[in-house]
């Protein structure tokens, strides 16, 4: 399988993590979004992702995946040990909603094509991009924070990692790169704690990937 990823791409870092979860051999195909007016945007990525956005799967047989949640829900199908997902339905879909509200709710909000757009086109300095990155990590995380309220520990949902540490431990790293306070969220510290004993989660960080710098 091919991935292509960028190190400090939080949806690429999910999938990076999955892969390591999942004990699945990949070679990394290097995207860099800042590059020469970012290489994700050029016609030859465009064509293999029409959203010019990171990551893209590449099977072993050439089938191409976009969307980290999309891949990684296909890395859980086509090798199921170890499982991503409770097998009860109720409990996969707390999991989904905790993990939705990540790369649905948070991500979009704070992504480099959007901070880039409030300043290029809405004419929004640095403080005030700065500004409403930090407003939408403090709302996201204090609602992930009330959805692990009964939640025993030490994971979000259990006593493994699953898809809800493979979307919390990028955004948690997204939010302390741009200095937003994390230590209101002792719940989320938790998880994110035991996550990063594991090796698969270590092996992932973005200043552990070949194209860091």
């Amino acid at each position: 399988m091919k991935l292509s990823t960028y190190f400090r791409s939080s949806a690429a870092w999910r999938v990076r993590i999955a892969l390591g979860l999942k004990g699945l051999a990949w070679t990394p195909d290097f995207i860099h979004l800042l590059r020469e007016g970012g290489e994700h945007l050029r016609p030859a990525y465009r064509a293999r992702n029409p959203t010019a956005l990171v990551p893209t799967l590449e099977t072993d047989d050439g089938a191409l995946i976009a969307q980290s949640l999309a891949i990684i829900e296909y890395l859980d199908e086509t090798h199921p040990t170890p499982p991503l997902l409770p097998r009860d339905p109720l409990a996969r879909a707390r999991v989904r909603a905790f993990a939705l509200t990540i790369a649905c709710e948070i991500h979009p909000l704070n992504n480099l094509r959007v901070l880039r757009y409030l300043g290029a086109a809405m004419g929004q300095d640095q403080a005030a991009r700065d500004t409403w990155y930090a407003h939408w990590i403090a709302e996201g995380l204090a609602a992930l924070e009330a959805m692990l309220a009964d939640a025993p520990g030490p994971f979000c949902f259990g006593t493994g990692p699953g898809l809800a540490e493979i979307c919390l431990i990028p955004q948690l790293g997204n939010a302390r790169r741009m200095k937003c306070p994390v230590d209101p969220y002792p719940r989320l510290l938790r998880a994110e704690a035991a996550a990063l004993a594991l090796p698969a989660f270590a092996a992932a960080a973005p200043d552990r990937q070949p194209d860091a710098g």
